[in-house]
């Protein structure tokens, strides 16, 4: 069966936190600050400049989620729909023996609700990948999903993630 994407609501502001900070130990870029993600993901599951994707029933563990805001260009008043993150549990991810093989993956199911949604508000997204753990993996399924990208990022004097478990030299 295809995971199914819900909107989060503000009775999901606590699993979110708790799977950001996940997202966090896997991906993040230096020191981590709950109040400053809370800020971000509040007023996204109130559908203020924003929304969250999330895959899990409501009460229960989030399996993954997408946390979408709009924002704007610094050179432009048109609107974007903006990813600020994207994250499977790695409880429910393919290759960590999630959902059988037959099933959509959950990150690829996430990754079309953000088309979706930009489909919808007939607004441009900007999704991306910024991460060094799993990185090719990671620009494999996006080039499926959303075509060619469209630049590249680059870090110098640090690393994404902070489980030293995850990190790649």
């Amino acid at each position: 069966m295809e995971p199914k994407v819900r909107l989060g609501t503000p009775a999901d502001e606590n699993a979110m936190l708790q799977l950001a900070l996940n997202a966090w130990e896997e991906n993040g870029i230096k020191d981590v600050n709950p109040t400053k993600m809370l800020a971000m993901i509040r007023p996204a599951l109130y559908l203020w400049q924003g929304l969250v994707g999330i895959i899990g029933e409501p009460g229960q563990k989030i399996e993954g989620a997408v946390l979408l805001r709009t924002s704007q260009m610094w050179y432009s008043d048109s609107w974007m729909l903006e990813e600020k993150a994207i994250f499977v549990d790695p409880e429910f991810r393919k290759s960590q023996g999630g959902r059988k093989s037959s099933t959509k993956l959950h990150a690829s199911t996430l990754c079309d609700f953000s088309k979706r949604v930009a489909d919808e508000l007939n607004i441009p997204l900007i999704i991306g990948v910024l991460s060094n753990h799993r990185t090719e993996s990671k620009i494999r399924l996006y080039e499926r999903s959303f075509g060619p990208p469209a630049g590249a990022f680059f870090l110098y004097n640090v690393q994404t993630g902070h489980d030293e478990h995850l990190t790649e030299h």
